[in-house]
């Protein structure tokens, strides 16, 4: 213990007088970044598209050498941070002027549940599990796919939940993990099932079910007709 050198364990290769630089380089970029993340405006801030994490992501990186390494100076990532916001302006700008080049940087929303049932092919596209998407709906109440008349991924990443009104309500896939675990080839007896697969409802008899006609999958389960708990 009694060689050891606290000042190399606590500052490194530094001395005590580089915290007090630290610090200072700190609070300048802690400002830097502000008035970065203000001139993006309201856009850059809000839940991130995958084109806005690049920027956000940019900017962390200018920002964090500059604090921790002396030999870098600050007008460094001043002039990485102008180029930054500049090219965002300039990215926004033609978004906006071109309907084509916006979908091509931000993607476009995908329509993933229409009618109470799966759009499979859009949903098999979107790096979404089922899980995950289920659980996204749960959040906002949801039981079973028949409370569901629209459902959009949008570009970034939230999910858009339109609903049946009450008396549009129709059986659906119940979602809650203790009913979708009771799914089967095997269908114990008449009534509603639902394709576990992508949502389709078929009025079923007793027996082994058959194909669904919407995805040629074979696993079933009953499907329920709860309103929505708001």
């Amino acid at each position: 213990m009694e060689n050891l050198d606290w000042t190399k364990i606590m500052v490194g290769e530094e001395d005590w007088g580089f915290l007090i630089e630290i610090s200072i380089r700190t609070i300048l970029m802690y400002f830097i970044i502000l008035i970065g993340l203000r001139l993006l405006g309201k856009r850059g801030v809000r839940q991130l598209s995958v084109f806005e994490m690049v920027v956000i992501i940019s900017l962390g990186s200018a920002a964090g050498d500059p604090m921790f390494y002396k030999e870098i100076g600050l007008m460094v990532p001043i002039a990485i941070f102008a180029i930054i916001v500049g090219a965002y302006r300039l990215t926004t700008f033609f978004m906006v002027k071109s309907k084509a080049f916006d979908d091509l940087v931000e993607g476009k929303a995908t329509y993933i549940i229409e009618g109470g049932v799966f759009s499979i092919a859009s949903f098999q596209k979107e790096t979404l599990a089922q899980d995950e998407f289920f659980a996204e709906l749960r959040q906002q109440g949801i039981s079973h796919l028949g409370q569901v008349k629209t459902a959009i991924l949008e570009t970034s990443g939230s999910v858009s939940v339109f609903f049946f009104s009450e008396h549009e309500l129709r059986p659906g896939l119940p979602i809650l993990p203790k009913d979708f675990e009771l799914s089967s080839a095997i269908i114990p007896s008449n009534g509603n099932y639902a394709c576990i697969f992508c949502g389709n409802v078929e009025l079923m008899v007793k027996g082994k079910g058959t194909l669904c006609s919407n995805c040629s999958h074979n696993e079933w389960v009953c499907a329920i007709s709860d309103a929505r708990v708001q």
